[in-house]
């Protein structure tokens, strides 16, 4: 069977089947072309990757075991295409775990070889639905620019996370934001306030980590003068100032247990009683929360309530860490870099290709916080420096990519191999054959930030325009035409 063979029909939708069985391949076939719908085909994931890249795919048939990989590992990447099509999985080796992760990942169904011609046809039909639907309702939004103010990048992953905000700031349901610390979550928290039609409201910020346990239902709920020791006063309570705006609890997993339960009724009838009142008072606030923590560990171990839990999940946004977004870096590192430079009265600053390839290297443990901290800090010390360098960066993030990136050369091969010891080259070899690829990769990474402008090249890297031009002849690197 040829890869990404087309068969012609009349088009309804095109439907796009990834599997190495022939046989299931024709069967899925048969059943999709029943329906009107064009279909391509691929046995492989590589030539599935290149159908989703030339087509405009609408729903995958997608294999797990494929000769190429794991279709379970392929689901975001076919997802990130420009069509971004719906995902069944479609597996002779039904796995919950497997199941969980497809379904995690966003596939839209997990079905087992061995269904009925009904099940598949019948989960088409409805991914198709979920989609049209869903375009329409894309085309029917409000076509003002969406406000993200802080929020930089536009890789798949980030549109995905923005596509959420635009959908949850249509309504008035709580928002659950989850992510590793320094991914961004009150930026996507503000991004959802400012986008809604509570905009003109206040935006109230409750960070649980610092609620002392002693004060924090006065703090949340407010309290009458004489309440307790210290009430000298009336005081109005962040609930209550968020009254036609949007209530945002940060790291909402540290809420205290004896306040969840409080907290969840006030969140079911927008009701509470200020400390030392008879009286309650209403409050239209919006909900949105925040936490880095697993959740249904902290529920299974007795830390955190199941019904609250239930509540925050009303619409959730689980945004990337940074490390699997690294198409945003450039646009992060330019932004913030031109940021720090005028903040600091200096002049714009340039970039050396090793320092963006060292930024792309390293795994970032601390994501877009620690990222803009460390520019922060590289930018503030290289005062009248016109040209940022690796050197430039902290010395724990040169180590750690200069660690991880050991292993991988000449000698490392050979070992890997299998070769005796007496196969190692000479002294004077190895160094040719690091400088090769050193220089090579050096001329590719200056040619594409450049985007080939010779005259930048040379000026970025003091080469003469007739060397650069022999080492991009010696090192075979092609200019685009």
């Amino acid at each position: 069977m040829n890869s990404c063979k087309i068969r012609k029909v009349k088009i309804m939708s095109n439907i796009l089947i990834i599997d190495d069985d022939e046989m299931m391949c024709a069967t899925l076939t048969a059943l999709v072309e029943r329906k009107g719908h064009q279909t391509y085909s691929a046995m492989t994931l590589s030539d599935g990757y290149a159908c989703v890249e030339q087509q405009s795919i609408d729903v995958v048939f997608l294999d797990v075991q494929l000769p190429d990989g794991s279709g379970l590992e392929a689901l975001s990447r076919i997802e990130a295409s420009a069509s971004a099509p719906e995902v069944i999985i479609v597996t002779g080796y039904g796995d919950p775990n497997g199941a969980e992760l497809a379904i995690n990942s966003g596939a839209w169904d997990y079905i087992e070889k061995g269904f009925s011609a009904k099940e598949i046809v019948l989960s088409l039909e409805r991914a198709l639905q979920y989609r049209h639907e869903k375009q329409q309702a894309s085309k029917d939004r409000k076509t003002a620019q969406l406000k993200r103010a802080g929020i930089i990048g536009n890789s798949a992953k980030l549109r995905a996370c923005l596509e959420l905000v635009a959908q949850a700031a249509e309504s008035d349901a709580t928002v659950f934001i989850t992510g590793e610390t320094g991914t961004g979550k009150e930026l996507f928290a503000r991004a959802v306030h400012q986008n809604s039609h509570r905009c003109n409201g206040n935006y109230v910020v409750v960070d649980c980590t610092s609620l002392p346990e002693t004060l924090v239902e006065s703090l949340l709920f407010g309290h009458e003068k004489g309440a307790f020791t210290g009430a000298e006063k009336a005081q109005q309570g962040l609930v209550q100032q968020a009254h036609n705006g949007t209530l945002f609890l940060d790291e909402v997993g540290e809420l205290p247990l004896s306040l969840q339960k409080s907290f969840l009724r006030v969140l079911q009838e927008h009701k509470f009683r200020p400390l030392g009142s008879h009286q309650e008072v209403e409050s239209d606030f919006r909900l949105v929360a925040a936490t880095n923590r697993n959740l249904d560990q902290m529920v299974a171990d007795g830390q955190f309530r199941s019904d609250l839990l239930f509540r925050l999940r009303s619409f959730t946004i689980e945004l990337p860490p940074l490390r699997e977004r690294l198409d945003d870096i450039d646009e992060l590192c330019r932004y913030h870099i031109d940021n720090f430079c005028a903040h600091y009265g200096y002049s714009t600053k340039s970039c050396s290709p090793d320092f963006i390839a060292t930024l792309h290297a390293y795994p970032w443990p601390g994501n877009v916080r620690e990222f803009v901290n460390v520019l922060d800090r590289t930018v503030a010390s290289t005062r009248l420096e016109q040209t940022l360098f690796p050197k430039h960066l902290p010395s724990n993030i040169r180590v750690q990519v200069t660690r991880s990136s050991v292993g991988s050369g000449p000698v490392a091969e050979i070992i890997s191999s299998g070769s005796s010891v007496q196969q190692l080259p000479t002294l004077q070899d190895y160094r040719d054959a690091i400088y090769t690829q050193a220089e090579k990769q050096y001329l590719k990474d200056l040619m594409a930030l450049t985007a080939e402008n010779i005259p930048e090249a040379c000026r970025i890297s003091g080469l003469s325009q007739s060397r650069l031009y022999a080492l991009l002849k010696k090192n075979a690197i092609a200019r685009q035409a």
